[in-house]
């Protein structure tokens, strides 16, 4: 993975640690935009913490904040998890319609505060629809809102390679484990990582993980190391922060009350 030079590093702007006062003078001074963190707690094979989710999905809004001013929202830590079945102790999950709701009512009190632009970034692969959901819900409810859906791995081309390397139906894999490694060794139990093939790759149908791996893993973690996650988390984090700082000068391609006009 190239490297390229880090813009300036601030302090992530953390809402929870604002006062309300704090908040409206943000709003007030500009900054309509917010990235609301969703990971998962579920387990990641036998070397990783089952908060491995929204562990990279904080570290990188963390660092995005820090770059850009954008304040990060508390962290949704449980998610989607049907697919990781009862097989492994741990894991916790919604049902795909009440992750959709949760989101769609956090977006309402945002939108109260006068947030206008909502990031949500995904930390695991089946939050994904749930929160596609939400944002056909909130951009019909609330039209004033602008909304994004990321998932980390699919930050930039560079990034999407580097999750894919080892699986394409990663889990606990070289990526992940790097990037734990990076920012909490101290939750890595590299000894107990087994490596485990894709042996979903070539299937048509979807299958619960239970099905695809004995061990919960799906990859190759016991290549990774922290340098490799220190370099892909500043990877994630460099590339959506330009398209943050973009975003927030982003206006609509048209205005619906002038169709030939712009906003």
């Amino acid at each position: 993975m190239d490297s390229r030079p880090s813009a300036p590093v601030g302090t992530p702007v953390l809402w929870e640690e604002l006062t309300w006062e704090e908040i409206a003078a943000l709003v007030g001074g500009g900054m309509d935009m917010a990235i609301l963190p969703v990971g998962a707690t579920e387990q990641h094979g036998p070397h990783l913490h089952v908060g491995m989710d929204t562990t990279a999905a904080v570290a990188v809004a963390h660092g995005v904040s820090a770059r850009t001013g954008i304040p990060v929202l508390p962290a949704l830590p449980v998610g989607c998890s049907l697919g990781h079945t009862t097989r492994w102790p741990g894991t916790l999950s919604l049902r795909p319609e009440t992750l959709t709701r949760v989101v769609c009512d956090i977006a309402w009190w945002l939108d109260a505060a006068g947030i206008r632009r909502l990031l949500m970034l995904n930390g695991h692969v089946t939050n994904w629809a749930p929160l596609r959901c939400a944002l056909e819900n909130v951009r019909h409810d609330l039209p004033r809102m602008r909304l994004a859906l990321r998932s980390i791995w699919d930050i930039s081309p560079e990034v999407h390679a580097a999750y894919h390397a080892d699986a394409a139906n990663f889990h606990a894999n070289r990526a992940e484990t790097a990037l734990v490694m990076a920012v909490r060794p101290d939750l890595v139990r590299l000894e107990r990582a087994v490596d485990e093939p894709d042996r979903s790759a070539d299937r048509f149908f979807a299958y619960t993980v239970d099905r695809e791996t004995p061990t919960g893993t799906v990859g190759a973690p016991t290549l990774a190391t922290p340098e490799e996650g220190r370099a892909l988390l500043e990877r994630c984090v460099e590339d959506l922060a330009a398209q943050l700082r973009d975003a927030l000068r982003e206006t609509p391609p048209l205005d619906p009350d002038h169709p030939e006009g712009t906003a």
